[in-house]
């Protein structure tokens, strides 16, 4: 396998690379996506979360109100740590499992971090960041996700700044133009991807740290 990092800011449009990625034929590896598996009505992680924020934070249908969890996680700094302790053991966990199951193939494996240039992680032979302007990425989630302008800059005040995520790139894509022009780019670095050595183990520790899961 060739193993990736992919990472951006909120609002970068990240997720949209990860679908033009995947497109292009790479596994992707999405850290939110398992989030929300180990968070399903009856699991241990979801038990967890009621215990520590409060039976407030299920929903009458049994799953997690993601909603009222970002209200209360994201308004406290201990807060955030308590819930990713809880989150983070099960998430890395099935994401290194995942890796291992692709170790042995010819794939492109992309992990889709959020939180990778606060945690960065052995055994990536590559990182691509998504990029935009923070203010271009306020007014996305304000008009796309429903956020108030006071959130949105909130959610991006408690995340690593963006020259830290410029720093350990090795492929930057611009996501300040349209549609076109973002799978123009990601085309070119799918090429650049399919130069790089293929490794046939799985890296070890690859225990990875996520946001706490946004409001639906």
């Amino acid at each position: 396998m060739i193993l990736i990092g992919l990472t951006g800011g909120i609002g970068s449009g990240k997720s949209t690379v990860s679908l033009l990625l995947a497109g292009h034929g790479a596994l992707i590896i999405d850290a939110d996506a398992i989030v929300r598996e180990v968070q399903q009505p009856g699991s241990a992680v979801l038990d967890k979360i009621a215990e520590r924020f409060g039976e407030q934070m299920i929903a009458a249908d049994g799953s997690l109100d993601r909603a009222a969890l970002a209200a209360v996680a994201f308004a406290d700094d201990q807060a955030i740590k308590d819930l990713g302790k809880i989150v983070h053991p099960a998430v890395g966990a099935e994401m290194n499992r995942r890796v291992a199951e692709a170790a042995l193939t010819d794939q492109v494996v992309v992990m889709d971090i959020p939180l990778l240039a606060e945690n960065p992680r052995p055994g990536l032979q590559a990182t691509i960041v998504v990029d935009v302007d923070p203010e271009l990425a306020v007014s996305r989630l304000v008009e796309f996700r429903n956020m108030t302008e006071t959130d949105a800059r909130a959610r991006i005040a408690k995340q690593s700044p963006r020259d830290k995520r410029l720093a350990i790139a090795d492929r930057v894509v611009d996501n300040g133009g349209d549609r076109d022009e973002l799978a123009a780019q990601v085309e070119v670095v799918w090429h650049w991807l399919q130069t790089l050595p293929q490794i046939r183990e799985s890296p070890l520790d690859l225990t990875t740290k996520t946001e706490p899961p946004p409001p639906a």
